[in-house]
């Protein structure tokens, strides 16, 4: 059975959630660290001079938060108006932005667990353009660690549209930082994300139409990636009706790994539900299918991935287990586009919840660790 259910209304109906911390001992320290639900930016309140108060909703409660951290609001609203800073990416809770001077640059402005006065920002080298390539419009950006500043092996990722990858330590005691350019071959890589395993400890790209993936070893970089093909199995029986309309949708492929190091490949199929005054076709998710991805290379479909929870948005996509943050529920795949649509879906076909927002940035940030 696919996901095709009946569309529910936010408000009274809405799930009312507690805010939680998971707490965890380090070893046989007194002192513990606090694992900070997922949440998402909502916004910010202007408070002058450029700068608002930033408001964050937890993945686990039902009302927002606005907290006393003012943040810059042309990177909380970066699709509104002509900024001089794009935002390009996010990953591990850290933006990655963008100038004419074509320095990427890790920033945790946005980050509600860091610092409230004093925000890191990492410049990288300048991007270098290899022949025939593009650097100005970059698909996403991953890192392999959240500590992109302290951690000597964190290794970032940038994708640009078309066949160049990069690769950059932000910090080295060995050598200055500088970019390792990739020429990509197969062009089914050329317009889809970059992601991070932890678990193969390499970065993945997942080709188009979810058939193929690539993965490259930023220890070791190559033009001749590990290659595996995708086997999918067990698909659903659809009514003819809904195959015609999926085939009607606009499909996307996200790659996903949870904490435990499974991975999930989700296909979101998604159609025009309005068109604005300025001509701006506004989309909701129509259909979802997840697939289990084995070791093999086969592609399971499923309705059931347990406790967890998939964060997919503007943000390198993300699991979280439910039951560390009680409020949050299993089997749910939560999704953001910004300044569109906003969906929440249980896989298990119970609820399917997706609306237009025209106001959300679409930022998800994963569990952040603080020491208490």
């Amino acid at each position: 059975m696919s996901l095709f259910l009946s569309r529910l209304r936010l408000g009274k109906q809405g799930l009312v959630r507690r805010s939680s911390l998971l707490i965890f001992s380090k070893g046989l320290s007194s002192s513990s660290i606090h694992q900070t639900p997922p949440c998402n930016i909502l916004g910010a309140k202007p408070c002058g001079e450029g700068l608002g108060k930033l408001i964050i909703k937890n993945a686990n409660e039902r009302d927002p938060t606005e907290l006393e951290k003012k943040v810059p609001m042309d990177l909380v609203y970066n699709n509104h108006g002509n900024n001089d800073t794009i935002v390009v990416g996010a990953s591990h809770g850290w933006i990655a932005t963008l100038k004419n001077d074509r320095v990427l640059r890790l920033q945790d402005d946005l980050n509600p667990y860091a610092s409230y006065t004093e925000p890191k920002h990492i410049p990288l080298p300048p991007l270098v353009t290899m022949r025939h390539c593009q650097t100005k419009i970059i698909t996403n950006v991953s890192m392999s660690s959240s500590c992109p500043g302290d951690d000597e092996n964190c290794v970032v990722a940038a994708k640009f549209l078309g066949p160049q990858l990069s690769f950059c330590k932000p910090v080295s005691q060995s050598s200055k930082p500088e970019w390792t350019n990739i020429r990509i071959k197969n062009p089914c890589f050329y317009s889809s994300r970059v992601l991070f395993s932890k678990k193969d400890e390499m970065f993945h790209i997942l080709g188009y139409g979810g058939h193929l993936i690539g993965s490259w070893d930023p220890s070791k970089p190559s033009e001749d990636p590990k290659l595996q093909t995708l086997h999918f199995q067990k698909i659903p029986k659809l009514p003819k009706a809904t195959r015609e309309l999926m085939d009607s949708c606009c499909k996307s492929e996200h790659l996903v790994e949870s904490p435990a190091g499974e991975t999930f490949l989700v296909k979101m199929y998604r159609k025009t539900s309005e068109i604005t005054k300025d001509g701006i076709a506004k989309m909701k998710t129509r259909a979802l299918l997840v697939f289990k991805i084995d070791e093999e290379g086969n592609a399971d479909y499923t309705q059931d991935i347990g406790d967890l929870v998939i964060f997919l948005s503007d943000s390198e996509p993300f699991c979280a287990p439910a039951a560390s943050f009680p409020g949050l529920h299993s089997n749910h795949v939560e999704f953001l586009e910004a300044f569109n649509e906003v969906a929440y879906i249980d896989l298990s076909g119970h609820a399917f919840i997706s609306y237009i927002d025209s106001h959300f940035p679409a930022y998800y940030i994963p569990p952040q660790n603080q020491e208490k």
